[in-house]
């Protein structure tokens, strides 16, 4: 087994406390799924958990600035003493180095209390909220039926309060895809400057009587599922995307942070992008759940992707494994002989493995299902792009091209 870690290059692993535990009951969430695989039925991390992994996490850096991510779940169903404990050792272990820390919520249980916690420890606060109340309260429901909008909106304006800075995680499903503008407006409206547009593409079960850890192990045949109703059409993805990037390129450059505008750039200069689903390979970025079971990814928490438990392996030698390796190089390794022929590889390289399950023009298997968008979103914003890129190249700000855009506008009038 390989233990070799490289120099300066962060890694991750996203931290569950509650496992899958989560107040609401949201149509789409891949991760309600995932309380199958544990028999528990209260799955919250103990404290002595807590404390094993923020050491080893410290200990395994190789870069001075460590970023801790919690997730659910719905991490709030943590009580506030358990992050409180977080921090006092992450201080007794960080011994100095810079540590910072984000949080996604579904916002529907914050209060003052949190609120002055995560601006005192200075937490990024990502917030899951899927634009205006009728498209958000489509899918994101409670356990009851009730929808969430207005409970998200209060905790959105309690972080606005206590100035926490926050960001918005924004599902893109088969009814909202048909709105961009009024979706874009929305967060432009409530404050929001930087957005996480994730498409929702899951599949289902054709035959109930499959177990979860049937469908783990073949979950790439077509035969044995289905396409989630609520999934993003691949067209419409892309008819989504070119719509809001006509808008934001027009005036919001360098004032609303749009990820995968950002990740579209930072590969189109040659740089890393921010997100592992568009970066050539992946698996540095690994998930942990409540006892202790480190998976490759949070989005392949299925039994043969469990890299081992760190009561009895460490985080290094789990992520910097030979099988998690080749889980990370598979990513531009698998890719079928239409992407490495497309004009646009560079771009996207295939996007995430786990929406990989069409043939391409050839009949190879392992298209991205959302090859058509993409493909029409980086066609279309490729022109700006080009010139973003000879700006930054030549020390001037990417946001000249509002004036550049305009100026196309005007002509084509």
């Amino acid at each position: 087994m390989s233990t070799f870690a490289p120099f300066a290059k962060p890694m991750y692993v996203m931290l569950k406390p509650v496992g899958s535990k989560c107040n609401l009951d949201c149509d789409y969430c891949y991760y309600l799924e995932k309380e199958n695989l544990y028999e528990r039925k209260n799955p919250v991390m103990s404290e002595d958990l807590l404390e094993r992994f923020i050491k080893q996490y410290i200990e395994s850096q190789t870069m001075q600035e460590i970023m801790f991510t919690w997730h659910g779940g719905e991490t709030l169903m943590r009580p506030l003493s358990f992050y409180k404990r977080a921090i006092e050792l992450q201080k007794q272990y960080g011994r100095g180095r810079h540590i910072e820390n984000s949080i996604q919520t579904n916002g529907t249980l914050l209060n003052d209390e949190w609120c002055k916690f995560f601006k005192e420890n200075n937490f990024l606060v990502g917030i899951s909220v899927d634009g205006p109340k009728e498209f958000h309260d489509e899918y994101r429901r409670d356990k009851m039926g009730r929808p969430s909008f207005h409970r998200v909106m209060k905790g959105i304006e309690l972080l606005k309060k206590h100035d926490v800075e926050f960001n918005c995680l924004a599902v893109v499903n088969d009814y909202n895809v048909d709105y961009p503008i009024e979706f874009y407006n929305f967060f432009k409206e409530i404050g929001c400057q930087y957005i996480q547009f994730t498409p929702i593409v899951e599949r289902i079960r054709k035959d109930n009587t499959i177990s979860l850890l049937k469908l783990a192990t073949a979950r790439q045949k077509a035969e044995e599922v289905d396409l989630a109703h609520y999934s993003v059409p691949a067209a419409k993805w892309g008819n989504f995307l070119c719509a809001i990037f006509d808008e934001w390129v027009k005036d919001d450059v360098g004032k609303i942070f749009i990820q995968i505008f950002d990740s579209t750039l930072a590969n189109w200069v040659g740089e890393q992008p921010g997100v592992c689903t568009m970066a050539k390979t992946c698996g540095h970025a690994g998930a942990m759940e409540f006892n202790g079971d480190v998976y490759s990814c949070d989005h392949f928490v299925f039994p043969e992707y469990r890299l081992g438990n760190i009561n009895s392996k460490s985080l290094t030698s789990m992520m910097y494994s030979d099988e998690q390796l080749k889980f990370g190089n598979d990513k531009f390794n698998s890719l079928p002989q239409q992407c490495r022929e497309c004009d646009f590889l560079f771009a996207c390289y295939g996007e995430c493995p786990k929406n990989r399950f069409i043939k391409d023009k050839y009949g190879n298997e392992g298209l991205n299902y959302l090859c058509q968008g993409y493909y029409q979103f980086f066609s279309h914003v490729a022109p700006y792009m080009d010139f973003m890129k000879k700006e930054l190249q030549a020390q001037r700000p990417p946001a000249n091209v509002m004036q550049w855009a305009k100026l196309i506008e005007e002509n084509q009038k």
